[in-house]
């Protein structure tokens, strides 16, 4: 589902109920654990935390007048969302997160590249997110980006 919005707030205030305190509780996390430079947005319809243009001025790739998404949390029609740029761009982060998955939730990973899908509110791992939250630095990302985009047109 997309919701027109302004605002993380106004976002938030469209949603579901049974759907509201667990967006409020991610991005809170997320707040609270993504290294300092991350911005919070609203970006394709989506809670979005980006590498500002003030720190990387190239922007997003698809879209350079956008800022560098790096993770995005959405109330989807049939579950709620992570999207984590990062997680498939690290191996060693993917493969830590797939192993500690288990250990904090009783429901099997549903996960695409860069999105983990969560269908239960009840089920959502916030301690893991926390820490996954943590693991990369706005300095860390944009030299991995950089690194695919220098990989890229070698190619």
């Amino acid at each position: 589902m997309k919701y027109e919005s302004a605002s993380p707030e106004e976002y938030i205030s469209q949603l579901p109920e049974e759907r509201k305190e667990a967006i409020m509780k991610l991005r809170q996390i997320l707040r609270d654990n993504l290294p300092v430079g991350f911005q919070e947005t609203m970006s394709y319809g989506m809670i979005t935390y980006v590498v500002p243009h003030q720190i990387y001025p190239p922007g997003y790739h698809v879209n350079p007048d956008q800022p560098l998404p790096f993770v995005s949390i959405a109330s989807q029609k049939n579950f709620i969302a992570l999207y984590h740029m990062g997680i498939y761009m690290v191996p060693g982060l993917l493969d830590w997160f797939k192993e500690e998955y288990p250990r904090h939730v009783q429901t099997r990973l549903d996960m695409g590249k860069s999105c983990v899908r969560f269908k239960k509110t009840n089920s959502i791992p916030y301690d893991l997110i926390a820490q996954l939250s943590s693991k990369i630095t706005v300095d860390e990302y944009v030299r991995m980006v950089e690194s695919e985009v220098k990989r890229a047109k070698k190619n």
